[in-house]
């Protein structure tokens, strides 16, 4: 009997905490939409990357922008760099007055979660790893540090993360902290973000370790086994309630993925799945909601999730309005 009323008592005061977090909830905030963008997802996809990063700037005009400065990418070959890429980004974006978060690391935005130049880096010792790492990193912020469109620099992408994602054989958690170190000695005109995932940890090391806290915002996912999983029972408010926890001001926090697209299982991506699987975790009432979703959190600044798929859609099946839809949200905010 005792226990069963402590039972009780834990069960009232859990659903009075519930019902104080959704009445919080009910107020929208002022908030910002950028984008973000990975080149190589959209060639995968089949498209000039190019033009489509142009078409995203153009016509969709969002005021920010987060892109990468893959490992992989600028240094395929062991100490010859290649940032042509980033580099087109960076100078269109200026163009445009765009301005642009800059992820250096280990860990980027997208598949396969780590670029890391495992092909040569495999050759040399365990030892030299964080030499090569770094200096990686101090060629990638000297080279940008000044430039007119950088706006911030995210260093890793949910580098604390506790569960195992994607291909990251050869990430270094440890080095985390030295790459924070190094942006900041070398730029301390820019501000430093780093981000965590927003449903799956607790964020105490992430919110700590850069100027900004970022956070990830995914609303329906798929399990490793294909389960959908909802998260619309979560109220809007436990977000800032949790930044405040972990001692940021929800001002601090920004949102640096909002889902904007399907969750594709393991087995599936835009090419095989069904228009009708896809709908299931991304759709245009879903959009809409995690539009208001986002407002209800307080945060400032939301980069959308999604710019390649609604390309896709557009280009590909002929169904625009996931694009007019992000284009009527930024243009009229």
């Amino acid at each position: 009997m005792k226990y069963l009323k402590f039972f009780a008592i834990f069960i009232i005061i859990f659903l009075i905490f519930y019902i104080f977090l959704w009445f919080k909830s009910r107020k929208t905030y002022p908030l910002e939409f950028g984008i973000s963008f990975n080149h190589q997802y959209a060639s995968y996809l089949g498209f000039d990357w190019k033009k489509m990063y142009l078409e995203m700037l153009d016509e969709l005009k969002p005021k920010y922008i987060r892109v990468a400065a893959m490992w992989s990418e600028v240094e395929s070959q062991k100490g010859k760099f290649d940032f042509s890429a980033v580099d087109f980004m960076m100078t269109e974006a200026e163009k445009r007055g765009v301005g642009v978060m800059l992820v250096v690391g280990q860990k980027a935005p997208r598949w396969p979660e780590c670029h890391v130049p495992s092909e040569w880096l495999d050759k040399e010792s365990k030892g030299k790893h964080a030499d090569y790492l770094l200096e990686y990193v101090k060629t990638t912020v000297e080279r940008y540090k000044n430039h007119p469109a950088l706006e911030l620099w995210q260093v890793e992408n949910e580098p604390f993360i506790n569960f195992k994602f994607g291909d990251c054989r050869n990430y270094d958690e440890s080095l985390v902290d030295d790459e924070i170190k190094l942006v900041r000695s070398l730029d301390p005109a820019h501000k430093i973000i780093v981000t965590d995932s927003g449903e799956l940890s607790f964020w105490y090391r992430a919110a700590k370790a850069g100027d900004l806290f970022g956070t990830t915002m995914y609303r329906v996912v798929r399990s490793p086994g294909g389960r959908i999983i909802n998260y619309d029972w979560l109220p809007a408010y436990f977000y800032r309630l949790k930044a405040r926890l972990v001692g940021r001001d929800p001002k601090e926090v920004y949102i640096a993925e909002l889902q904007a697209e399907p969750w594709f299982g393991a087995a599936t991506g835009i090419s095989t799945a069904p228009i009708a699987t896809q709908e299931e975790t991304m759709n245009p009432d879903r959009l809409k909601k995690h539009f208001d979703y986002a407002r209800r959190t307080g945060f400032p600044r939301a980069y959308l999730w999604g710019v390649e798929w609604w390309y896709y859609m557009n280009e590909k099946n002929n169904d625009g309005r996931y694009w007019e839809m992000v284009k009527e949200e930024i243009i009229t905010n």
